[in-house]
């Protein structure tokens, strides 16, 4: 019977700061936001070394449009992108490759938060290879519209004591291009974990590789 393993990651709040590193790439140009200020942003762009972006500006085809704390919107061959914070995701034009990819950058802690969309809703998420499924709390699966009381129940035991789960199967999960379907997740009653664990239902769909903050995940099936 699937379970979600005990993580440590479930009883952390995670906060996203700015060292956490936000991404866009269409099918010739690659962007990645390293940092943001008024009216100015810190990015690398087809992973040469970090340039600063005043608003208006632009480097190797890319224009920073506008800029602050949270976002930073850009003009990138024609086409205008925003980028806030959190994203953490390299993302590439789905059209050029049968197998899409997206790239992740670890916060200072080391975790890899970024966001995805489950069944179209933008939830954040955290890597967790000691999960063995996608698992998400009660309310995130609510905003989801995952009916996870049809799921079948099973017992989880965690720091705060064994839990009521729920197997169900989301529909879909998207991070950056790649879409991936009928995913098995774990539905946990209550607030934790704070942000969807994702776990190896659904990393074992896409090839994982990381050099020193970066991980590359490229769908496989």
């Amino acid at each position: 019977m699937p379970s979600v393993r005990p993580h440590r990651s479930l009883f952390l709040t995670f906060t996203i700061s700015l060292c956490l590193l936000s991404g866009v790439a269409t099918a010739n140009t690659k962007v990645n936001i390293v940092g943001l200020f008024s009216g100015k942003a810190v990015m690398i762009i087809n992973d040469a070394k970090p340039r600063t972006l005043s608003a208006g500006q632009t480097v190797d085809g890319v224009k920073l449009i506008a800029a602050d704390s949270s976002s930073a919107t850009l003009l990138i061959e024609g086409k205008i992108k925003k980028l806030s914070m959190g994203q953490a995701a390299s993302v590439g034009d789905a059209s050029a490759s049968s197998n899409p990819s997206v790239t992740l950058y670890a916060n200072p802690q080391g975790h890899f938060i970024s966001e995805c969309k489950i069944n179209g809703a933008p939830l954040k998420f955290l890597i967790d290879t000691g999960a063995t499924t996608v698992a998400l709390n009660s309310g995130d699966a609510k905003f989801a519209n995952i009916d996870y009381k049809k799921g079948e129940p099973v017992l989880v035991g965690t720091a705060n004591g064994v839990v009521t789960a729920y197997r169900v199967t989301i529909a879909t999960l998207k991070i950056g291009n790649i879409t991936l379907s009928q995913v098995e997740g774990s539905v946990l009653e209550g607030g934790s974990p704070s942000v969807v664990l994702m776990g190896m239902s659904a990393l074992n769909r896409m090839e994982m590789k990381r050099h020193d903050i970066a991980m590359t995940l490229t769908k496989k099936y």
